[in-house]
């Protein structure tokens, strides 16, 4: 291999390694802030960023069906994923994938206060993740929702199912849920008519704190995530940067 080559693929190590880098330190940034705001309980609450846990609950006009399971929830995601192969390759191509999410509320032994989900970033586990393929239909909830959003699970020849996957993510009433959002003047009710402090107060995305985090996981858990990343990346980045800089060096 010539010497140029070494010089561009060192070059190329490195970027992706200070990229890995990065990545690692926002992480760790992001778990120092949440290291170093408490938990407010709801009555509690004061106007900016702030850290709550509570449970969902949905206002009756709010309340989502999850999409494969028809779960009472306050959002959810999907994707629909079919296996495909290509000569010797194969893997899972996403067809269709989407969301849904609703003001909702959250509460703990306190009190509760509205939840405006836009812009957040959501993070929750899988909850469920269905198959169909040769000789196996895809669960009835499954079809309903196929046939809503004209997606086929059938190949070209009548009866032959494709290989494909379904899965949903969602926040159920009930749910345990962390927040770390700004808390800001509720614009849903007029000034001076809150029967409770919290009630003239919504958790969203603020101006100036961009922060909007949502969780199904405790913060011991999330905490416990975000450090296992935060190493992943921060040593992966370092390895690949020497990598990069000894094949420069050649």
């Amino acid at each position: 291999m010539a010497s140029g080559d070494f010089t561009i693929g060192g070059i190329i190590f490195t970027i992706f390694g200070i990229v890995l880098f990065f990545f690692g330190l926002y992480i760790f940034r992001f778990k120092r802030l949440i290291e170093n705001i408490p938990t407010s309980k709801i009555r509690s609450i004061a106007m900016g960023l702030v850290e709550i846990f509570g449970q969902a609950v949905a206002s009756k006009n709010n309340i989502l069906k999850s999409p494969f399971t028809n779960n009472d929830c306050v959002y959810y995601k999907y994707n629909i994923d079919e296996y495909r192969s290509t000569g010797k390759s194969a893997h899972w191509v996403t067809i269709k994938k989407g969301e849904e999410r609703r003001l909702f509320y959250l509460k703990d032994e306190t009190g509760h206060v509205l939840i405006n989900p836009q812009k957040a970033k959501i993070s929750i586990k899988r909850d469920n993740c269905f198959h169909s393929g040769l000789g196996k239909d895809p669960p009835e909830n499954v079809k309903s929702f196929l046939r809503f959003k004209n997606v086929a699970y059938e190949g070209f020849l009548f009866g032959i199912n494709k290989k494909m996957r379904y899965i949903e993510s969602y926040i159920a009433v009930g749910d345990n849920v962390y927040i770390m959002g700004t808390a800001a003047d509720n614009p849903f009710v007029e000034e001076a008519s809150a029967e409770t402090g919290v009630d003239d107060i919504v958790i969203q995305k603020g101006k100036h704190d961009k922060l909007f985090y949502i969780t199904d996981r405790s913060e011991t858990k999330l905490l416990k995530n975000l450090n296992a990343q935060m190493y992943v990346l921060i040593g992966l980045g370092l390895l690949f940067i020497s990598i990069g800089v000894i094949l420069i060096i050649l």
